[in-house]
């Protein structure tokens, strides 16, 4: 199924962010919790599902019940699990400095950034975020609602004061925005 299949730059990206959290200790007694993660909006969990194989305590909300049920079924016969929640992102914040990462595919809501920023830990969180820009109408398929499609640069404006790690607009064979950002302590 082609909605089941992870997006290449999430397959690049989650291995990288996870290296990058030290998972080491010198004391056995006292091991440190995993990384906490967040697939925002994940639908069946096909992200979700791979932050939880490269480690991350495993976290996913989605506005549909049964995409949840079936997110969280999925990970399980997998030997994994992911901590799925149902929940209208129109109608709520997400809680505060939470999460070590946050990832966001294929899904925009402009009045959910201020949320976004705030969700992941300071200093050091990091957003995985790749989604559709305007451009993509000229492809035929598709989200052509503007309420769906980001404005050349607009995503790089909405994470402004992280700390870029990786940004780019692309045309083909999507056009989408993608970036990996981690919030300062000043953001």
């Amino acid at each position: 199924m082609i909605d089941d299949v992870p997006s290449p730059f999430v397959v690049e990206w989650i291995p990288r962010v996870a290296a990058a959290f030290d998972r080491t200790w010198a004391d056995p007694d006292n091991v440190p919790p995993p990384p906490r993660a967040l697939d925002l909006a994940m639908g069946r969990g096909r992200h979700a599902r791979l932050l939880a194989r490269a480690g991350f305590l495993t976290f996913g909300v989605d506005v549909r019940l049964a995409a949840v049920r079936e997110a969280s079924a999925r990970a399980r016969s997998e030997g994994l699990i992911v901590h799925g929640w149902c929940a209208d992102l129109t109608a709520g914040r997400l809680p505060s400095g939470t999460f070590d990462v946050l990832l966001v595919t294929r899904y925009l809501q402009r009045d959910l950034f201020p949320s976004i920023r705030q969700a992941v830990k300071p200093p050091g969180g990091v957003v995985v975020y790749e989604t559709f820009t305007v451009n993509q109408r000229r492809h035929g398929c598709g989200p052509t609602s503007p309420d769906h499609l980001l404005e050349p640069g607009e995503l790089a404006r909405r994470l402004a004061g992280f700390e870029v790690l990786f940004y780019e607009e692309v045309e083909a064979p999507e056009a989408v925005a993608r970036i990996v950002a981690r919030r300062t302590s000043a953001s």
